[in-house]
Parts: structure tokens; sequence; C-alpha cells
């Protein structure tokens, strides 16, 4: 059983995608980390841009987890490439996806025209379905879901505009993913509103209404990437379904959840929602019937991640540093690291990894 203190010390709640309530603040947590190797066959970057989760948030607003999905993702082309791998993460923890877009993806598209960057990758909207929800959750009287409407909508335009942009200014890109995301706090959301619902006249179940949300975010995600030439991380099939066949249906859990080309939103929708008694809080991701593993820090928003190695933010909100991988290459075995299903950074940068290109 995985105990949360290996993976590191100091997680608290965040000023992004908080379990209980969503702040309204954000902060700029930027990193350009480089993994060298000897006699490197050249150097190629990889630019991540998104909000606390791919920053790496660990509590910390001076410092982030060095061990990201971003990172994981650049150690896998550095093993995979004999390359030298830049990881540029232009992140802003709290931010949503109208900020990540505008401030991010288009203010600073620089990071991403270099002329040696291979690998662009994003991930958003984190933020606008946990401030929707917490605004949802202090309701009274007749429920009102237009914070979740918005939501959705304001996502899933976002979505599509910083696909756009990447593939506008990202023109030695090799590979460009999006991933989508998971559900935090998917068991502490089963309980009743304070507010009734207008057709029933009774208290919704927070968590019945929030699923189909984000699982119609999360198909126009994938959805959207097979439109733009994007490929699409399943985070939350990676995070919320095990890795054996739970209820015996011929299909290992995390695949039966898995984003299917071709089915229609309202199907894939509905096939999750049939499946949801297979759906199991990431906190305790089971990777066989008797095995778990904590994806979730203590803060029950943000990922775990292998390690206690950080990277120190300044003032400016920007951190570097560089060193050798943290694995040998003899340490890979099947495109995986030793720890790749041990916690929810590693999980979400090896899914990323899948996309890669055998060669720069």
């Amino acid at each position: 059983m995985f105990v949360r203190s290996q993976l590191s010390s100091a997680v608290v709640a965040v000023v992004t995608l908080v379990g209980g309530s969503a702040a309204a603040s954000s902060i700029n947590q930027n990193t350009a980390w480089t993994i060298n190797r000897p006699n490197a066959a050249g150097t190629y970057r990889v630019v991540a841009y998104g909000d606390s989760l791919f920053a790496g948030y660990n509590g910390a607003p001076f410092n982030v987890a060095k061990r990201a999905a971003p990172y994981v993702d650049g150690e896998y082309l550095s093993t995979k490439w004999n390359a030298n791998i830049e990881i540029i993460r232009r992140t802003k923890s709290g931010a949503r996806a109208d900020d990540i877009y505008t401030n991010k993806i288009v203010a600073e598209r620089s990071y991403m025209q270099a002329s040696n960057t291979r690998v662009v990758m994003f991930e958003m909207c984190g933020n606008d379905y946990l401030q929707a929800r917490s605004a949802f959750m202090q309701q009274t009287g007749t429920c009102n879901y237009f914070e979740l409407d918005s939501a959705l909508f304001n996502c899933t335009l976002q979505m599509e505009r910083s696909m756009k942009a990447i593939n506008t200014y990202a023109t030695t890109a090799k590979v460009k993913i999006i991933a989508n995301i998971f559900y935090p706090g998917f068991d502490a959301d089963n309980v009743l509103t304070n507010c009734t619902d207008s057709s029933t006249g009774t208290r919704v179940n927070k968590r019945a209404r929030f699923l189909p949300y984000l699982l119609r975010s999360n198909w126009r995600a994938c959805n959207l990437a097979e439109q733009y030439g994007f490929k699409c991380a399943d985070s939350f099939a990676e995070y919320m379904g095990a890795d054996y066949d739970s209820n015996g249906d011929g299909q290992i859990d995390r695949d039966a959840i898995r984003y299917r080309s071709g089915e229609s939103e309202d199907g894939y929708v509905n096939r999750l929602t049939a499946l949801s008694s297979t759906l199991r809080d990431a906190n305790v991701h089971l990777v066989n019937s008797s095995t778990s593993y904590d994806y979730i820090q203590s803060d029950n928003t943000h990922p775990t991640y292998h390690g206690s190695s950080t990277i120190g933010i300044n003032t400016s909100g920007n951190g570097s540093g560089s060193g050798a991988s943290d694995f040998s290459d003899s340490q890979f075995l099947n495109g995986q690291n030793p720890v790749w299903n041990r916690s929810g950074h590693e999980r979400m940068g090896w899914s990323i990894s899948t996309f890669d290109p055998s060669t720069p």
C-alpha cells in the first residue's frame, strides 16, 4: 500500500483546484528544466501550458514538484531519443481556461516557436469547474445550474481556441497533446446540496449532478483533439478506473471508461454513467484487487508526485535548473519507468508519453 509521505512533504490546500472551495487568485509558476545526457544526440524542447496541474503545485508558492507530468514525459523522451530535453512549463496556478489561453498560450507563444520544439501540451478548465462547483454548493432555495453550464461552455470555447493557436505557432512540434481532467473529490462529493431541483423539489446529489458536466468536458477535449490534429491523454480514465477488471465484464476498468473515437457525446456520457460503479476516487487508485496507490495530495485536489525534489520559484514566478535523468536507461521496461503507476504525476506523464514520436 502506498504511503503518502513517500511522495512529498508539505502538501496543503492550493489557490487553484481546491477540493472544498475555489479561490479567485492565481500565481505564475513558470519553470525551465533541462535533462542532460552524456553524448546526447541533440537538444529538444517540450512546452507545457496550463494551471497548477502542469505546474506541479505542492502547496507552496515558491517551489513546485520537479517530477510533474511534463517533466516525466521529458524523461521518457530523453531516454527514447538519447537527447537533452528542455522542459518548459508556462503555468499559472489558480488560472481559469480563458486566462491560460490569453496570458499563457497566446502571450507566451514564443516558447513553442523555438526551432527545437518537438512536443507541445496543455491542460485547462479545472479551476472553471471547481469554482462553479463551489458556487453551486453554496446555493439554497431552488438550484440554479447557470454556473455549471457556463463553465462547460467557456471551457469548450477556450480548448478549441488553444488548439487553433498552438497549431499556428508550434510549427516545429511533431506532436501536440491535450490532457483531459480527472475528478478530484469524487468520494467527498457524494452528498446532497442545500438547494432543491425545480423539477423534483428534492435536494440534489452533488456528484450525480457534477459528473456529467465533467464527462461532457472530457469528451469535448478528446473530440476537439481529433478535429485539430492533437492527441488526447485520457487522465480521467487513467485516474478514475482500476487497472484490472473489477466488475467481471471482460474489460480492464480504465479501458472500459476510456474515450472512444466516433462515439457521440451523449453515448460517452451514458456509457460512463452506466459504469459509475467502477469509478474510484483517485486517492485509492487500484492497480489490482489488493494494491492501491494514492494519486491525490492531502488537499484532495492535486496529483501526488514521486520523490521530494522541487524547483525553486523566485518572486517573479520563475524557476530553472538542470540535471541528469532520475532513472537510468536500464530501469525503463516496455516504455515505463519503475514508478510509472505509483503517483498521479507519474501516471499522467506516462500517459502523455505514449504519444511521443519515436524520433525527434
